[in-house]
């Protein structure tokens, strides 16, 4: 994911976290908080009780791939964080892309057609 679609620093989670609305899955939760830019921001969490380094560079990377599928269908202005759960970790790459998507339909981040 290119440099300007990253969220990078804590200041950027604090407010995602503050200001920004949350929606749950069993597999991910997604805070999305608008921005004043032209295009979206996204962010992923993996914390350290998932695994070791190879099980949450393993999610991250599945939630990146499932993000970049995804982007041009969404609406653009807002800063997205997901957080991965621990039941994550022994799912395939379909189940964390249909989590995804899942979650931005219940957040109304969709393009009209």
């Amino acid at each position: 994911m290119q440099r300007q679609f990253r969220l990078k620093h804590s200041a950027d989670f604090a407010r995602l976290r503050a200001e920004g609305r949350t929606w749950r899955h069993p597999l991910l939760t997604l805070s999305i908080a608008p921005n004043s830019l032209a295009g979206n921001r996204f962010g992923f969490v993996v914390s350290r009780h998932i695994g070791g380094a190879v099980v949450r560079n393993r999610t991250k990377r599945l939630m990146r791939q499932a993000v970049r599928q995804a982007a041009a269908r969404l609406k653009p202005g807002f800063d997205v964080a997901f957080i991965a759960r621990n039941e994550i970790v022994s799912q395939p790459y379909s189940a964390v892309s249909a989590a995804i998507e899942e979650l931005f339909g219940r957040a109304k981040m969709w393009r009209e057609r």
